[in-house]
């Protein structure tokens, strides 16, 4: 029987903030998955506008749960829940989605910030695919989406060698979005998080879609699907706030609804 109750969920206006404290390490298994479902789950029924995950641990989290490889090598192969099928409802979660990461991000912790939309690390946490260590390679969408971010050399590196990078390689990369002091983590990751929340929150469903597609089957699929994903914004109240605003105040001091 699994608990969901490893994940805490609070309020910072329209940011839902979702701890995982899953001791001792954040183990990425049914427990942590199940939390983390039930905390975005709990973030929609609140009205949240966007979603801060982070850790109340020391580390992010070191990785899958091995118990979950028992599982695949004592049965007829594979594994009994589907990490991957997690990580894709994360990765289309329609609200925008702000990883906080410290300390060691390694393996199925290293994909679950890969899920997520922003990735902001304290400038002294390790990360990377360390899954050769033990036989195996990233079996939850790491491979591809370094692919995606820092190009098929990078890749292969980061999950043949199994190396644990610091953060700003990582930036350097494209892998992650920005490194900041360990001190100043939580405000910046938050700050970035409330903006993303007071922005129009319809209009960034509408690019996450889009950047999505464009990312899994190429600019010309996008390109065919645009038009009728952003049909929504034609009649949006954010749309007519921000119209308003230009004419009334100038660029950039509209207030938004999220609808």
């Amino acid at each position: 029987m699994v608990d969901a109750s490893c994940v805490k969920v609070t309020h910072e206006g329209p940011v839902a903030v979702l701890s995982m404290e899953y001791a001792p390490h954040n183990l990425l298994g049914p427990d942590l998955m199940v939390g983390v479902r039930a905390g975005l789950a709990e973030a929609l029924r609140a009205g949240s506008r966007a979603v801060l995950l982070r850790s109340g641990l020391r580390h992010f989290s070191a990785g899958a749960d091995t118990a979950l490889f028992v599982d695949a090598t004592e049965s007829d192969g594979g594994l009994s829940v589907s990490p991957l099928e997690f990580l894709r409802e994360l990765e289309s979660f329609p609200l925008p989605v702000v990883v906080a990461v410290q300390g060691v991000c390694i393996g199925g912790g290293f994909e679950l910030a890969l899920a997520c939309d922003f990735i902001i690390a304290a400038r002294s946490s390790k990360i990377g695919s360390i899954e050769v260590t033990i036989g195996i390679n990233p079996l939850m969408g790491a491979i591809q989406r370094q692919v995606q971010r820092a190009g098929i050399a990078r890749a292969k590196e980061m999950s043949m060698l199994g190396r644990r990078y610091d953060a700003e390689t990582l930036e350097r990369w494209n892998v992650i979005n920005r490194v900041v002091d360990d001190e100043k983590l939580e405000e910046a990751a938050l700050t970035i998080a409330l903006e993303l929340a007071n922005g129009p929150t319809l209009a960034h469903k509408i690019t996450k879609q889009i950047a999505n597609l464009a990312a899994a089957q190429g600019v010309e699929a996008a390109d065919e699907a645009m038009e009728q994903l952003q049909l929504p914004l034609w009649q949006s109240e954010d749309l007519q706030i921000g119209l308003e605003s230009l004419m009334k105040n100038g660029p950039g001091l509209a207030v938004f609804k999220g609808r």
